[in-house]
């Protein structure tokens, strides 16, 4: 989400400009999409939301494959940033206790100085 395209304000990171390389540029970030999901098992994410991670990065993919309508998939679908949103979100309904419980005695602290 690095760079912004000129004109239309659309911001687009390493997978399309990676993408950008045929065959070669979609199969790298493959590879990093994963790398993602290889992190989610680690993290005992549920097997449910890593198939729905796992057809994100293969839809990415084979779309890549269609001559400027991947390119243009890859400004708009970003399957990285999904699957990642994804992960965060399991992590914290898994969390919430644990989350609520550290902010309020942050700001317990905050509000004692």
């Amino acid at each position: 989400m690095a760079v912004k395209i000129p004109f239309i304000g659309v911001r687009v990171g390493l997978d399309f400009l990676v993408g950008l390389i045929p065959i070669l540029g979609d199969t790298i970030m493959l590879l990093a999409s994963l790398r993602i999901i290889h992190l989610a098992d680690k993290i005992n994410v549920p097997a449910d939301i890593r198939k729905l991670m796992l057809r994100n990065a293969l839809l990415d993919y084979g779309l890549g494959f269609i001559p400027i309508v991947g390119d243009i998939v890859d400004v708009f679908f970003k399957a990285n940033i999904k699957n990642v949103r994804l992960m965060e979100r399991w992590w914290i309904t898994e969390n919430k206790g644990a989350v609520d419980a550290h902010t309020q005695a942050l700001l317990a602290d905050w509000q004692a100085h």
